[in-house]
């Protein structure tokens, strides 16, 4: 019978071996066709060569990789779900850049991504487009939390609106300039498109965080909230209060 152990904090490690897969049954760990051939063909992995394989909801668990297959060498590992969980909202841009925004937020340890039609988007999606480059999306934050090495694949949710994001996220904040600074009392931030939030967007959010002095292209303002949250909630940086003004970071 495997064993299964506790590993503590969300934000520890996994070792930095060969390759980090996704399997469907960390049990008896079994790799996908696409991902075979690429720790076979593209990684050129040999015989013997460690990998961790992880079921993206926080288990993972040490093999090796031997003739295309997986072996278990260790226990299934059990990782703590990350408190609070963060959310970042985007407005869709043009071209490859959303999966931009999807790649870098799963590297950074997001752990739900929405992308947006808003008020002022250029990008417009019927329902069929929509669900094809959704479904593209997942396979984007799935190959970057493989690189990554994450235990838990992000959520990636269907493309929707503000409003219906509002209705759906309590706690729901827009990055928008002369809001508070952010903190993980708001760790679900909306990033709108460079055209900026409609009155009608701002009147339907009452929580607002500023990003920063600059204005901030529609993806690096996703990132940044990203960033900002994500060292916040792991240690990396700590919210305090300076003599004389706001809370900052």
């Amino acid at each position: 019978m495997e064993g299964v152990r506790h590993a503590g904090s969300a934000s520890a490690r996994l070792p930095a071996f060969a390759a980090h897969v996704f399997v469907d049954d960390l049990g008896e760990p079994a790799l996908g066709e696409d991902d075979a051939h690429h720790l076979g063909r593209v990684l050129r992995l040999r015989d013997g060569e460690a990998v961790t394989a992880a079921d993206g909801v926080g288990r993972w668990r040490p093999c090796v990789f031997n003739r295309g297959l997986l072996e278990a060498t260790g226990d299934v590992i059990v990782t703590d779900t990350p408190v609070p969980a963060v959310t970042i909202a985007f407005a869709l841009t043009k071209g490859d850049k959303p999966e931009l925004v999807i790649q870098k937020l799963t590297e950074l340890g997001v752990d739900r991504i929405v992308p947006l039609h808003a008020g002022h988007s250029v990008v417009r999606w019927d329902d069929a487009k929509a669900a094809r480059n959704t479904e593209r999306f997942r396979a984007v934050a799935r190959s970057a939390a493989m690189q990554a090495r994450r235990a838990r694949l992000p959520q990636v949710d269907d493309v929707t609106t503000l409003g219906e994001l509002a209705a759906a996220t309590p706690g729901l904040a827009l990055a928008h300039p002369g809001g508070l600074p952010i903190t993980l009392d708001t760790p679900c931030v909306a990033v709108g498109p460079e055209g900026g939030w409609t009155d009608d967007e701002l009147a339907a959010v009452a929580r607002q965080v500023d990003l920063g002095a600059t204005t901030l292209r529609a993806e690096t303002a996703a990132f940044s909230a990203g960033v900002l949250l994500t060292a916040l909630r792991d240690g990396r940086v700590e919210a305090r209060l300076s003599p004389g003004s706001r809370l900052t970071t």
